[in-house]
Formats: C-alpha cells, structure tokens, sequence
C-alpha cells in the first residue's frame, strides 16, 4: 500500500525536488518507544510534561516564565565566545534579544563530529531553526531562538572521530584522549585532502573544501571548528552555538553537581523513574551513583568514590571529602556532567522551552522528568527530529523502471522483489484457489469419516494440515523460480536498496552533508529547510524530478 502523500513542490536555482510524508511508523527504522511516544501512548504520558503541539508549547513558555533564568550571564558567556568570530546580523539580532524576558530557546545538542558527521546532524539543526521561526511568527509578542547545545565534552573519539563518504569509512588518525572538543587538529589535513581530491571539480566542491580548510586547519581545537563551520553555514538563520565547557556557565550547576557527588540524589530519583519505564521498553541511558566526569587538561574520567574519598578513573587523581567540595567550588568547569546531567545542565542556562532530538534521545529524555521536577527546572516540549530520504534523478529513475514507489523503498529486498513479479509475471504465483479446493476436500472427508466414528476428525484435521504446508511450501517453490527469470530486476532492486540505505541503515545515520553541499552549495541547506515540518512529526521523502 502507498502509505505517502504529495505535499509540497521546491524549486530552486539547481534543485527540483517533490516531497511526500511517510509515517515513522512504517519506516521500520524506529524504536517501539518513540513510534509510541508519537502515537500519544497513554503508558508514556507520565514520561513527558507537554505534548507537541501549539498548546502545548504555550504550557512550556508559561512555565518558563516562572523560571529564573539568568540571562546576563548567558548574554555574555555567549558575546564572549563570539567575540573573535564574524557575526550575522541574524545571529547578533538574536544574540540581543536573549536578554529579554520574552525571549525563548528551542535546544537541539549533538557532539562536534568531525566534518559534521552524518546527515542527521545537519537536519536537527535545520528543523530546530524552522520550529523556532515557526513559532516567533505564531507569536509576534515573543521571540524564539534555535540554539546548538554543543556536547564537546564527549571522549568518543571512535564515534566522532570519522565520516562515511560514499560507503568507505574516513578516520581521522590520532592518539589524543579526553573531551573531543578541546583535541587540536593534527591529521586531519588527510582527510581534507582526500576530500578535496574527490569534490573539487563540483560546483561547490572548491567553496567546501576552502571552508573545511578554513574550520579545521586554522582552528584551536574541535570546539572552535565546529563553532565556526555551524556559525558560516547556519549563520543566516540565527543559529546560537553555545559550546558549555565553559567555567562560567558551570557554576550555575554547583548545588546541583555537589547533590552528585555527596548524596547522589540524581541517581536515586532517575533509578526509580528508569524501573517504571524499563517495564515497557528497553533503556536508553542508566544513571551512575555519580553522574560527572572529572575533565582537565586531556583527562575526562568518571568520578567515583570510595570508603569516604573520590578518585579519578585511570589516573592518581583522588580526593578527601573536603578537598572534593573545594575543588567543584574552585574550578566547577573540571566537572563535566554525563547524558543524565547533561540536559539539566542545558536548560538550567537556557530559556528553553523545546528540545528536537533523534529517537535515542528522546528515549534517555523520557527517564529525566522527575529530575527536573525535583530541582524545579521546567521540562521541556520534547521533539523528534525531522528525517529524510534524498533521492536523486538517478536513482528515482531506476525505481521507476523497477516499479518501486518512493513509500516502497522501506520494504525489504525480498518483498520489493515478490510485488514486482506478481505485477509483471504471466504465470500463475499464488496457490489460494487451490488451497480453498483443499479445504473444501478435506472438510468433505471429515464429514464422511465423522459420521462413522468422530475419532477420525482429528485424523482428517492432521492430514489436512500436513497438506496445507505441502502447498504453501510449493507456492514459494514457484514464487523463487520465477524470481530466477527476473535475476536482471532483483540486480537492480538490491543497486537501490543499497545505495538509498547505506548498510542497510537509513541514509541520514550513515552519508555525510560533503557531496551534497559540493554539488549544490547553500541551496542543499535551504531544500531541507523549506520541508522541515515544524511541529508536524512525520518521515520525508524528497525526490529530485529535474
């Protein structure tokens, strides 16, 4: 069944592309939970405090307001990380308004993955900027601004640490250790050079490759790349990049941090919320009894504690009671909070009243709310991110010739493959009629036995159902042979699949922005933004048509 629908035609200077909405829930590529949290489970409405909806933001701003955010301090942590960079006046005109009381965040965070990482990076950020002018237009007495929560404190170099081009996996070779964000850029002129040996000739390919050169080869550090690479390309739009590794920002976190680290009353209230939830779904994150990284220098290790003293995980760092309070109310910025602390930490800063987040996210944000309540800090709507398929001419050609909808493109092989012969094949494929012949046989017999003795019934019952299998096994016997006679249309089918869903993921968690910015400049990032659905939450397709 075609479960899409015509929505929108986009054309711009170099991209002609027509979109269609597919549920999540026919994807096949999203957990139980969020295709539940988006269906309004009732089970889940005890997880969340607003629903995504303009009702249901006008909650979340209510609650905000109540909330005292320090915004003086935001304003100039903020003025001072962007005192070195050119600012838009979109980005200025936003930066402003942050100051008054009337001014709210809508909060996307990711780590700094190198070169942006995977597609999806791109399109939360883009759906962050549409929720936002979404909403200051609906509510000209206000003003909402997109920001990117930078998690540039994560030490996960394996994950951030490369990009996948055209399926082959590029990794950027280096020994440094710690937080991602604060690792200088040694090695990562290979990658670019790579880059640049296969994109220069696009249109766009020599302004990419000048911009990544620019980021990252004349950069301090991951942080400031990534702020400079998010300020270039989303500057036009009013993006903030706020990078929180900052000591500043953190001390806004002390009572918090030392409930952590003292009486680990984070882990005590998500514990108990996490066992309710796990009684439906799997879990996402786990909270620690304590819940902060120790982060200095290129060290970022858990904290523990033992027999009364804290110690620092895989190094002679320890500390006495006493010196662990002095140290958090010293130098908070050495405290780096993990995925339970992070978001409470993000909207303990923010005036933020939405968070878009992909599905993992939006799960470990499910077990946080009783959190929040605890400390007073107001719970955000929460919002899955926009998702999409690009399809090219090219490829969107080839479905068509193989009869293979856009919507379609989610089944597996296999079924892509069987609807095709059963559309095109002459022969006959499918044994119902004879299977009906068969009961009827049977149910014949069963009536002729059973009136001789009753007994026999169970007998008939089991030949027939021994029958039955024969049958049904035969109808994929002939089904596989036919197939055969279309080995070229299977060929083609599995070109598609492979290359719509890059190891057999959805193209967003696997491509990267590179080829299509080097082919279509800005007008790549104004496509995806043009269909972002705002508070809508459904699957995109878009198909390139000229």
């Amino acid at each position: 069944m075609n479960t899409g629908r015509p929505v929108a035609y986009f054309s711009l200077s170099l991209m002609n592309f027509t979109a269609q909405r597919v549920p999540y829930q026919h994807t096949g590529y999203f957990s139980r939970i969020i295709t539940d949290y988006l269906s309004g489970n009732e089970f889940l409405k005890n997880y969340y405090e607003h629903p995504v909806t303009f009702s249901g933001i006008e909650d979340a701003i209510i609650q905000r307001e109540k909330f005292p955010t320090d915004r003086r301090l935001l304003v100039k942590s903020l003025e001072t990380q962007y005192a070195d960079l050119p600012i838009h006046d979109a980005v200025k005109k936003n930066l402003e308004s942050l100051s008054d009381k009337n001014t709210f965040t809508v909060t996307t965070a990711h780590q700094p993955a190198i070169f942006t990482g995977n597609l999806y990076f791109i399109y939360k950020i883009l759906h962050t900027i549409k929720i936002a002018e979404t909403l200051s237009d609906r509510y000209p007495k206000r003003h909402f601004v997109p920001v990117f929560f930078m998690g540039s404190e994560d030490a996960d170099i394996d994950e951030l640490g490369n990009i996948y081009l055209d399926n082959e996996k590029l990794t950027w070779d280096t020994k440094q250790i710690g937080a991602v964000g604060r690792m200088h850029m040694a090695g990562l002129e290979t990658i670019i050079e790579r880059i640049e040996g296969e994109f220069a000739g696009d249109p766009f390919g020599p302004e990419l490759i000048n911009l990544l050169k620019d980021c990252y080869l004349k950069s301090e550090n991951i942080q400031q790349a990534t702020l400079k690479l998010l300020n270039h390309l989303f500057g036009s739009y009013g993006l903030i990049i706020l990078i929180p590794d900052n000591r500043l920002l953190k001390f806004v976190m002390g009572a918090i941090f030392k409930d952590d680290l003292t009486t680990h009353i984070p882990f005590e209230i998500t514990r108990k919320n996490i066992q309710q939830l796990s009684t439906q779904y799997p879990i996402q994150a786990n909270p620690r009894e304590i819940n902060l990284f120790y982060l200095k220098d290129d060290i970022r290790e858990r904290v523990e504690m033992k027999n009364e003293s804290y110690y620092v995980n895989n190094t002679s760092i320890h500390f006495s009671a006493e010196e662990m309070e002095k140290e958090l109310a010293d130098f908070p910025d050495r405290f780096s909070p993990n995925v339970i602390l992070r978001g409470l930490y993000q909207d303990s800063i923010l005036p933020n009243i939405v968070f878009v987040g992909g599905g993992g996210e939006i799960g470990y944000w499910l077990e946080l709310k009783p959190l929040f309540n605890h400390y007073c800090v107001p719970f955000p709507v929460l919002i899955l991110r926009d998702s999409f398929l690009l399809i090219k001419k090219s490829w969107k050609t080839k479905m068509d010739k193989a009869g293979i909808s856009a919507t379609d493109i989610f089944k597996p092989e296999d079924k892509l493959m069987e609807d095709f012969i059963r559309r095109h094949s002459n022969r006959q494929l499918n044994l119902a009629p004879q299977i009906a012949d068969l009961s009827t046989f049977y149910n014949t017999l069963k009536n002729i036995s059973g009136a001789v003795d009753k007994t026999l019934e169970q007998h008939v019952d089991k030949l027939e159902s021994q029958a039955l299998q024969k049958l049904e096994e035969l109808e994929k016997k002939i089904l596989r042979a036919e197939k055969k006679n279309h080995e070229d249309v299977r060929r083609k089918i599995h070109e598609i699949r492979e290359a719509l869903f890059p190891m057999e993921n959805l193209q967003e968690r696997i491509d990267n922005f590179i080829p299509w910015y080097s082919e279509y400049g800005k007008a790549f990032l104004e496509l995806i933004y043009y269909h972002c659905l705002a508070l809508d939450q459904e699957f995109v397709i878009l198909e390139e048509i000229g």
